[in-house]
């Protein structure tokens, strides 16, 4: 025993003994040894305080990520990219709207009908009326003469022009005759009317001959611009029914054949004259004067330069580029396939592996309205295309997402021409790639650590520090 009462050993186990206490971090001190102050239980207090905001601080920047964005020469492979659109156009009939798809490779595809469908639009510029998918224009068949211009059909019917040339002058004087009406809307340049016209006439003659009341007529549309302006005829030949001198839609689009018009001029008087109660005014004769159209899908196009036409075209008609007025809005536009693969449960979880909003440009002409005033006139409008990865969706790694940069302009045509919407894209050989930054679970776990150590000794400190100051006494 030592001279402070302690047991000395010199054994080797004594020894061993001496150096494991020396190695211990955590020793205690008794309890008789210590003293509770009021500055200490306030540091205290404030030590858990500070150790849990700094926890709650910790943990929000461990679960929130931050994401960046870097430029790189685009390593999308994909030969083809699907367009995606949805565009109303509230003065061309669906029967008239062409889409029409061209790139630099030499692509040059019109009237493209599949996976595009048709809706007609009431007088509020809204669907009404579903007209078709994947439909295309059906063919007409035209009646063959054996008299091969107007002038034999007149001999033939023994000198007399049986359908009446009509104009301001005489038209209301001919419809306050005739209270039913059918018009022949044609321009002499049109090949299609001067295909009709030995027919019209023919048909107007049978028309006599079986004593159907009807009065037959027909409008140079060349001669008189104004009328057929007034009667808003967008192609020629245009065949109106008119009743009391209002035109009744729909026009007539069967085949232009003389037994074709008798049969449908029939049908059509029995149901103004209310004599066939089957029909009345059936859903055939049942259509509002309202032409517009609205025309959705998508198509697969080449990844290069290329531009989208909706244009106002037909098989059997001409156009009347005097009338083609191309008012629209888009209702959606974008590319490649939209919101991820079809099914994929990340719909109902777009939380856990979705683009951030700031980078999805990808629809920024959703909802615009592109109104012309005046005729020979459109927007044309010119797009960037800029892809976009993520590498960091672990469940969606392949998803590309196709940023938009919109332009538009407002193009005049000469007064032949015939206007076109028109979509123009580039595609950009840059792409943006996204890489998500956050902290990792053992800097977290360090961190923590250290908020608790770190707050602890620095509190301990200051209130040492304020106890020698103070003197604090005794509880």
């Amino acid at each position: 025993m030592d001279i402070n009462g302690g047991l000395r050993y010199n054994g080797k186990g004594g020894g061993r003994r001496i150096a494991a206490g020396t190695a211990d971090f955590y020793r205690r001190v008794p309890k008789d040894m210590t003293e509770s102050t009021k500055v200490g239980v306030i540091m205290s207090l404030l030590a858990i305080l500070i150790m849990i905001i700094l926890f709650i601080c910790e943990t929000w920047a461990f679960t929130h990520t931050k994401i960046n964005s870097n430029i790189e020469i685009d390593p999308n492979a994909e030969q083809l990219i699907r367009f995606n659109f949805n565009v109303t156009l509230y003065d061309v009939h669906c029967d008239f709207v062409s889409v029409d798809v061209w790139d630099t490779l030499g692509t040059n595809h019109q009237n493209v009908t599949k996976d595009i469908t048709k809706w007609r639009l009431d007088d509020q510029g809204q669907k009404q009326k579903f007209h078709g998918r994947n439909t295309q224009q059906r063919a007409i068949k035209h009646q063959e003469h054996k008299e091969t211009t107007l002038l034999d059909i007149v001999d033939s019917n023994g000198g007399e022009l049986h359908s009446t040339d009509l104009n301001p002058d005489n038209l209301q004087e001919f419809f306050n005759e005739h209270k039913l009406t059918i018009v022949d809307y044609y321009a002499p340049w049109c090949i299609w009317c001067q295909r009709l016209s030995p027919t019209w006439e023919t048909f107007a003659s049978e028309a006599k001959k079986q004593q159907i009341n009807l009065g037959v007529g027909k409008v140079d549309c060349v001669a008189q611009q104004q009328l057929c302006k007034d009667e808003r005829v967008m192609a020629f030949p245009t065949l109106r029914w008119i009743e009391n001198g209002k035109g009744v839609m729909p026009d007539y689009r069967g085949d232009r054949t003389v037994d074709a018009l008798v049969e449908y001029a029939k049908r059509r008087v029995d149901s103004a004259e209310g004599d066939d109660d089957e029909t009345g005014k059936s859903e055939e004769f049942d259509e509002e004067h309202h032409p517009g159209c609205q025309v959705a899908g998508h198509l697969m196009a080449n990844r290069v330069p290329g531009n989208l036409h909706i244009e106002a075209t037909s098989p059997n008609h001409e156009i009347n580029s005097a009338m083609t007025n191309l008012t629209h809005r888009v209702n959606h536009l974008s590319f490649g396939t939209p919101h991820g693969p079809q099914g994929h449960y990340l719909h109902f979880l777009s939380f856990f592996g979705d683009f951030p909003d700031m980078y999805k440009h990808t629809n920024p002409m959703k909802g615009k309205f592109y109104p012309t005033y005046h005729f020979h006139q459109v927007f044309h409008h010119h797009l960037k295309i800029v892809s976009s990865h993520a590498d960091y969706l672990y469940l969606q790694k392949d998803m590309v997402v196709y940023q938009i940069l919109e332009e538009s302009q407002l193009v005049l045509y000469d007064v032949q021409e015939i206007p076109e919407i028109k979509f123009l894209w580039d595609m950009s050989p840059m792409s943006v790639s996204l890489t998500k930054e956050g902290q990792p679970w053992y800097e977290y776990t360090t961190n923590l650590l250290a908020i608790i150590g770190g707050t602890y000794t620095t509190l301990g400190l200051i209130n040492a520090t304020l106890l020698r100051i103070f003197k604090p006494k005794r509880l």
